[in-house]
């Protein structure tokens, strides 16, 4: 287990830096350009009647959303969403399908390498990066947890390339935890029309925890990922396509 940890230290001093830089990167620009690359909006606080209200019709709309990426077991949607940094859902789908038809488990993928693994996810941002994380995450999986994909947020996020919102994906997704990760499309849409206001992310994540009632957890993300990839999106917003126009509060709503 120390020879474990010392590996697993060493692969994270490697594997950080750039994967750093994109973490960093992506929550400076969560909070900077929550609208679409201006200053994000930040609504009151919607009450309980109102976002029960909603989520109602999030729910009637659409009762079981599910994540557009394309996986076929908890591995390979782990490796789906790592890959999903800044990236869309579109061009990762993409690139996974070669990939995973050859390597769908952990110990796969570190058969084949990651030269290999560059090679199939080329047409990816930060791909060299990415490449490099999905074989040591692999790896870990392999040596610590049996080849098995680990179902707490702490054992998840200490994988490389692994952070917050991805180990809330692979809870949400993979274990139906209703955990609450959050992107570009939920950090606007949740200030935008106040259901979750918050400055950055994790503050956003807490008031979907605190104000989303339990028995819309489970979907609430998929609900506002997609309104806001469609619907609420950060430049032109389709204000009249909008199922909850009359209960959101942002003020700049188009016609």
């Amino acid at each position: 287990m120390l020879a474990f940890l010392r590996r697993s230290s060493r692969q994270a001093a490697l594997a950080r830096p750039e994967s750093c830089a994109i973490d960093g990167a992506h929550r400076r620009d969560l909070a900077r350009r929550g609208a679409g690359g201006h200053t994000a909006v930040m609504s009151g606080q919607l009450d309980y009647h109102a976002i029960t209200e909603a989520f109602t019709r999030f729910h009637a709309a659409d009762p079981e959303p599910k994540t557009e990426l394309e996986y076929t077991n908890t591995f390979t949607l782990l490796v789906a969403v790592v890959l999903s940094a800044q990236a869309t859902d579109v061009g990762v789908n993409k690139a996974t399908r070669a990939l995973f038809a050859v390597a769908d488990t952990p110990e796969k993928m570190v058969a084949l390498g990651e030269e290999r693994i560059r090679e199939h996810v080329r047409s990816l941002g930060f791909f060299r990066n990415k490449a490099r994380n999905v074989f040591l995450l692999s790896k870990a999986l392999v040596e610590s947890f049996g080849g098995r994909v680990p179902d707490s947020r702490a054992a998840l996020a200490g994988l490389p390339g692994v952070g917050r919102k991805t180990a809330n994906v692979v809870l949400n997704v993979a274990f139906g935890f209703p955990a609450q990760p959050v992107d570009t499309h939920i950090f606007r849409v949740s200030n935008r029309t106040g259901i979750a206001p918050g400055k950055d992310p994790l503050a956003v994540e807490r008031a979907l925890e605190d104000n989303v009632p339990v028995r819309f957890q489970r979907h609430s993300h998929h609900w506002l990922i997609l309104h806001g990839r469609y619907i609420c999106k950060a430049r032109k917003p389709r204000c009249a396509d909008c199922l909850i126009r009359d209960i959101c509060l942002f003020e700049d709503k188009t016609a």
